[in-house]
């Protein structure tokens, strides 16, 4: 019997150890009167089901279920604008307490669905009662518009099981297109964007105590 409480217990640690080093980045650079190109961090590890289905759809062996299974630990890093991504994948290349192994960006190569976001793979280690284990941790960088049509998309892929109405896809283009065109409306002006949240930033303190600081917002996703 496979002992799944005992192998998720280093994914679950990672998760929660790098969403607090995540939301930390956050909250540098917003005491520094800063934007932060991290808005907000959540994070997930797969159920049991979950990773059994896409075991069986890639005909993964469950001895290369480490190996063959990037995404048991995910996390989700919200941005507010496109440069904001790049922003994000640079400071975790830079970090000394995890190992970029693998970038795939579906905002320059949007999928034919179009779905965008920037995914990176890292190896991350834990410190466990066992000593010391590596594990593949995925984070997706988004900015709220990608985000929102990506989850809008996967519901209807869940319903649909990807055989989507002819109707129902022509409105995904449709809707994927005023995604990437709001992205792209929202950086020509993200200096004054930035400019007026930065006055209203509870951290900074110029117009607030600090109370209802979004760094404790946290939700999972599939």
């Amino acid at each position: 019997m496979f002992e799944w409480e005992e192998f998720l217990d280093p994914y679950i640690q990672a998760v929660g150890e790098l969403k607090i080093k995540l939301r930390g980045i956050r909250k540098q650079f917003r005491k520094q009167g800063l934007h932060s190109p991290i808005e907000f961090v959540t994070g997930r590890v797969k159920s049991v089901e979950s990773i059994v289905e896409k075991m069986e759809r890639y005909e993964v062996d469950l001895a290369d279920i480490s190996e063959g299974i990037e995404d048991i630990a995910g996390l989700r890093v919200m941005v507010q604008f496109v440069d904001d991504v790049y922003k994000v994948v640079e400071l975790l290349r830079q970090r000394q307490d995890m190992t970029v192994i693998l970038e795939k960006d579906y905002i320059a190569n949007m999928k034919d669905s179009g779905y965008r976001s920037y995914h990176v793979i890292v190896t991350y280690p834990v410190e466990t009662i066992k000593g010391r284990r590596e594990v593949n941790v995925e984070i997706q960088i988004r900015t709220l518009s990608m985000n929102f049509w990506a989850t809008i998309e996967h519901s209807l892929n869940y319903k649909y099981q990807g055989n989507f109405p002819d109707e129902i896809r022509h409105r995904l283009e449709v809707t994927a297109r005023i995604a990437r065109e709001l992205d792209d409306e929202m950086s020509k002006i993200r200096d004054d964007i930035r400019e007026a949240q930065l006055l209203f930033d509870p951290v900074v303190g110029t117009l607030s105590d600090g109370v209802g600081n979004s760094d404790d917002t946290d939700e999972f996703y599939r």
